[in-house]
């Protein structure tokens, strides 16, 4: 069992939305001035991610791996373009694909988590996943309040997509070691 690949990835992955999303009402407030547009933009990532999820479902064995490249790919477009806009209505729109993001991710992890993992013996293992991702975004609330101080929030956005594209290559590279089949 490798699950060296899958920590590493998705610890990336968390330090990348974890160093930008404190402060992501920052930029939403350029936007508009009330916290109802950001609950707004929230509730559409969630609906998005909950609908995406029931396409995604039959198709989560087969391709975990390649929608975790994909979530981490399509998040990094994400936080570039973020800076970028200048209506309401294009958070939405990106509220939505991140949604979708979202669920690719989530699902995927949770997916190989089972694949990596034997029934019985999945607690250590899984501790041991959870204790690194948290980690991460804990780090990233710090790292991103301390870059933030000295640079722009559109700065911390980009850097976020760097790290997004860098659990993307991590996963990619993993694409070469077999899955265990455990049924």
């Amino acid at each position: 069992m490798n699950m060296k690949w899958l920590v590493r990835s998705q610890s990336m992955v968390t330090l990348a939305s974890g160093m930008i999303y404190p402060y992501y009402l920052l930029f939403l407030k350029n936007l508009g001035n009330s916290f109802s547009k950001y609950g707004l933009a929230f509730a559409v990532f969630t609906i998005s991610s909950a609908a995406a999820s029931q396409w995604l479902a039959p198709r989560m064995d087969r391709y975990a791996r390649q929608w975790l490249i994909l979530s981490s790919l399509g998040m990094a477009g994400t936080m570039i373009a973020f800076p970028w806009i200048t209506t309401y209505i294009w958070v939405l729109l990106l509220q939505m694909i991140m949604g979708l993001c979202n669920a690719m991710q989530r699902m995927s992890e949770r997916v190989l988590l089972a694949d990596f993992t034997e029934p019985g013996k999945r607690g250590k293992v899984i501790g041991n996943y959870h204790f690194w991702t948290s980690a991460a975004s804990g780090f990233a609330v710090i790292i991103g309040g301390l870059l933030i101080d000295w640079l722009t929030i559109d700065v911390l956005f980009y850097l976020s997509a760097v790290l997004y594209v860098w659990g993307s290559l991590a996963v990619w590279r993993s694409i070469q070691l077999p899955v265990k089949d455990h049924r």
